[in-house]
């Protein structure tokens, strides 16, 4: 945890962010830019599902982003909680509408799919039920954060919630193979290796880097902007307590 409290000191973070937050930022557009070229100029239409399967490329890496954010909101939640680390609860503070628009996104994506494919806009599958349930958790951390006077509480609160809540990520990764259910089965992170071919997967991939770079420009610039305010709070006090 060294490394964690290294950066616990908001000027030291916030140095730190301004040195990398443009170069991420550049790879972020790079990265979408050649992921989307790829995915809709280059990749070709599957046999089955026709041009629809370009949703994948969207639809695919915004799931994966719905499970890893709150996965990283359980894992500030763990260190708000225990080790007390100050810029934990901002972390998942900052995360939460972030992996709220990716589950968002997910759940419209799929939507898209799922009428030319299953011949309904939603179905209470298993795999789709539980993402949902994870974008009612996402609101349910932001509702608690803000549900308090006291600032300490409501970060507690949900972290609490996080915390509990991360076992439906699991759920969501193995909820196809657990029950019946119409959700295709996972193609890419399998242990005997994808079963997409390349044309698809690498355009796949790099949406995937993509959208996380992109989680990452976004959080580091909602973290500072915090951090900024919080500041600018303290000043204001001052300034009050001074006169």
């Amino acid at each position: 945890m060294s490394v964690f409290h290294r950066f616990a000191n908001p000027n030291r973070f916030l140095k730190l962010t301004n040195t990398v937050l443009p170069w991420i930022s550049g790879l972020t557009v790079f990265s979408l830019f050649a992921g989307l070229y790829m995915a809709f100029f280059t990749s070709p239409a599957d046999y089955q599902q026709g041009e629809s399967v370009r949703i994948m490329y969207v639809h695919v890496p915004a799931a994966w982003m719905a499970m890893f954010v709150y996965s990283s909101i359980a894992f500030a939640s763990v260190c708000a909680l225990i080790w007390r680390h100050p810029l934990a609860d901002l972390a998942a503070k900052a995360s939460a509408p972030i992996g709220a628009g990716f589950t968002f996104l997910a759940l419209a994506t799929g939507a898209l799919w799922g009428k030319p494919m299953w011949g309904a806009w939603w179905v209470w599958d298993a795999r789709l039920t539980s993402v949902l349930i994870l974008f009612f958790l996402y609101l349910g951390h932001m509702a608690l954060m803000n549900a308090f006077e006291d600032q300490e509480r409501g970060n507690r609160a949900a972290a609490v919630l996080a915390i509990v809540g991360f076992i439906n990520v699991p759920i969501i990764k193995f909820s196809v193979d657990w029950w019946n259910t119409l959700h295709q089965p996972a193609s890419v992170m399998r242990m005997d290796g994808p079963s997409i071919d390349p044309s698809m997967l690498w355009p796949l991939l790099i949406m995937g880097v993509a959208f996380k770079l992109f989680y990452l420009v976004v959080l580091l610039i909602r973290i500072k902007s915090e951090l900024i305010e919080a500041k600018l709070r303290k000043y204001r006090r001052a300034l009050v307590d001074n006169t």
